[in-house]
This record gives structure tokens, sequence and C-alpha cells, in this order.
């Protein structure tokens, strides 16, 4: 099986490199509110028994006047997954439980319900086969159509530039993905969701990583700019009221379908960053 320390590392150094633009994109938003708040880094390690090197993250949390709380992590972990949970990752099994993985997570819970909360994920994962994943969607609970078609051109641009059908078959699985069946409503207005593009040679590394770096960087330019366009909208009570409820689905969401959050749970991820998607306030009528 091929060696994939380096491309892992150059995976993380981006991952890393995404992380400080959005984190400084984001202080300079509250800077324009009027606010000092920024982000405040929290290390973790993972702790595997019989594993020297199980790697850790990073916990990036941010508390202030636009946005009421959001997290971004970098982790990057090694270890095995246990049997039965080795059977439902792709390239891994019982016989080959190692794993690693590297990636970013970003939620985004936003203090005015005009404003739409967001999730942003990709990563890059080696079992006995090599593939990134990832996507962005937004969440609004107050939609609007320009924010809406604004995030979609976006993300279908850094789609169209790598792949003819991409944009087609990743905004379908992100609306197939970011369901609540048990609600039998989407969890927001969706976005882009993609999942095992093969990296079994370089070039396909090479393709795939370029693609997931133009997913990050089609984030950094949308969101911003939609944050700035609601961020001083007037809002009363009752729209508050409907963003905790919001919220609320969004909360079921991650704790019962999210695999991703799955993923942190099993493999001895640090449980607070993991469930740092979780919003800050909630309800349920």
């Amino acid at each position: 099986m091929t060696d994939w320390t380096n491309q892992t590392e150059q995976a993380r150094e981006w991952f890393e490199t995404l992380r400080n633009r959005i984190c400084a994109a984001f202080e300079e938003i509250e800077r324009e509110a009027g606010s000092d708040a920024a982000f405040t880094y929290t290390p973790w390690q993972r702790e595997e028994e019989g594993n020297d090197n199980p790697g850790g993250g990073t916990r990036g949390v941010m508390k202030g006047k636009v946005f009421e709380k959001v997290g971004v992590n970098v982790s990057t972990v090694h270890g095995s997954f246990a049997p039965q949970f080795a059977a439902t990752i792709n390239g891994a099994s019982a016989e080959h439980p190692d794993f690693t993985a590297t990636g970013i997570s970003l939620v985004a819970h936003m203090a005015n319900p005009h404003v739409p909360a967001v999730h942003m994920n990709t990563r890059f994962l080696t079992t006995q086969k090599s593939w990134f994943g990832g996507g962005a969607d937004l969440n609004p609970p107050i939609p609007y159509e320009e924010d809406t078609r604004d995030f979609h051109a976006v993300l279908k641009a850094a789609c169209d530039a790598h792949g003819a059908d991409y944009y087609e078959r990743f905004s379908k699985w992100a609306d197939e993905y970011f369901y609540i069946p048990h609600r039998g409503v989407h969890r927001g207005v969706g976005g882009i969701f993609y999942d095992h593009l093969d990296c079994g040679d370089m070039a396909g590394f090479d393709a795939n990583f370029t693609f997931t770096r133009a997913v990050g960087e089609a984030f950094l330019d949308a969101y911003p700019r939609i944050v700035r366009r609601r961020m001083d909208h007037e809002w009363d009570a009752a729209d508050r009221q409907r963003m905790l409820e919001w919220r609320g689905r969004y909360a079921e969401f991650n704790l019962v379908y999210d695999r991703g959050t799955l993923f942190g749970l099993k493999t001895g991820g640090n449980v607070d960053a993991i469930l740092m998607s979780l919003p800050p306030q909630a309800a349920w009528s």
C-alpha cells in the first residue's frame, strides 16, 4: 500500500492555513461590529491504548457580537478502528482497521436570526484506500433567496472548474444527506456534499486536493459577504424564537444522523471539539 504520509501532511498544512484565514476573516467582521471578540484555541491529544502516535488537534471557538458561537477545528489523527466500525468505513475492515485522518470542520451559529448559520468540512482519509470528502451548506433560520443563490453560485463555480457533473451530483448529495427524516425537512437550503474522491495514485490526489482547496476558497469568498449583508438587520423576539426552534432541528440532525459526529466519537476524538457544532441555545416548541 502507498505511504500517504507526505500527502496527509500537505492536506494538514492546507487545513491549518485555511483555518487561520477563516478565523481572521471572522474576527475582522467582529471588529466592524464594534466587538473585540477573538478565537481561543485549545489543543487536545487523542488517546488510544498501544498507540504511541495517536495525533490530536486544536479546537478554536469564538463568541462575539455577530458570531454567537463559531467553532473551527483542525485535527490529524492516527489509529485503528474498532472492528464493527471498521466495516462501515471505505477501505477498512476488521483485518485492516488502521487509518489516518486530517481535516477542518467549521460551524457558525449567529446572533442575528437574519444571518444564516453555516457548516463547512473538508477532510483527507487513508485506510487501505485514500480519499477526500467534505462540503459546505447554508442553514438560515430566516431564508433569503439572494443569500441562497449567491452561496450556491460560488460553490457551483468551484465545482464546474473541476468536474462538469460535480455541482449536479454534489448539490443533490447535500440535499439527500442534510435531511432530517423524523421531521421530514431539510436542515437548511443546501450546498454541496462529497465523499470518497479516490486518491489511488498521485494524479488522483493532486486533482482531488485541488478541488478540495477550491471548496475552501469558495466558502471563504461567499460566507463573509452574506454575513455582512444581514448582520445589521433588525430583529425581534419572534425572530429569535424562530431561530432557537430551528437550532433544535439542527441539533437533532447532528446528534442523530451526522457522520462526522459519529466518526469523532467512534475514534476517540475530543468530545468538546466533536460537539462544538451544537448551538449555544436552542428551543423545542
